[in-house]
């Protein structure tokens, strides 16, 4: 069980790092009138989120999630 917990935390790190990184970007950069993107909070962090997924490599994170030591 731990070790699932370690692959999941795994996938998941990347995604939360992008999400505090885009609501930073709001916080600090962002703008208040008429940016689509660092104008909302919401949308920033969204933003955020999905630049860090793009950090996940899928690939291998999936495989070892679903290789529950079937030896292949």
């Amino acid at each position: 069980m731990e070790r699932s917990w370690f692959k999941i935390s795994k996938l998941l790190f990347p995604i939360i790092i992008g999400a505090v990184g885009g609501y930073a970007y709001y916080y600090f950069i962002g703008c208040n009138n008429g940016c689509a993107i660092t104008g909302n909070p919401y949308i920033s962090t969204i933003y955020g989120a999905v630049i860090g997924a793009l950090f996940i490599n899928w690939k291998s994170g999936i495989k070892s999630l679903t290789n529950k030591g079937d030896g292949k």
